[in-house]
């Protein structure tokens, strides 16, 4: 089977948790190697800020939709995440902050969609 084949199959076989947990992980790698080049290596960093601007865009505007089944104070505090993530952005980009809360933004949102760990039996 070719790699591309076996891309697809993996994807078709996830569930969108998985998706969304395997998205957020590219992207917190994207992020963090952003954090350990220069500064002067402007369009690394603008292209993993961007992608995370894009993906938290997204999260926001399907949260907004009145259809979403998901609770309002939930969809209410992912579209202020969202908000946040676009300041910090700009923040980070004008030399006035580091890419961390960004990183620790993403990596709760996996520990989450993770879901708990093994229970004590």
């Amino acid at each position: 089977m070719s790699l591309q084949a076996y891309k697809t199959a993996a994807t078709r076989a996830e569930t969108p948790r998985e998706a969304e947990y395997r998205l957020f992980g590219q992207v917190t790698r994207a992020l963090m190697h952003a954090s350990t080049v220069e500064a002067s290596d402007i369009k690394t960093r603008i292209e993993a800020l961007d992608w995370n601007r894009r993906l938290w865009s997204t999260l926001a505007t399907d949260c907004s939709n009145p259809d979403n089944a998901m609770p309002m104070a939930l969809r209410a505090q992912i579209i202020s995440i969202s908000l946040f993530v676009g300041r910090h952005s700009s923040a980070i980009m004008r030399g006035e902050d580091d890419f961390e809360a960004l990183i620790d933004i993403n990596k709760s949102i996996m520990q989450g969609l993770q879901g708990p760990g093994p229970q004590a039996g």
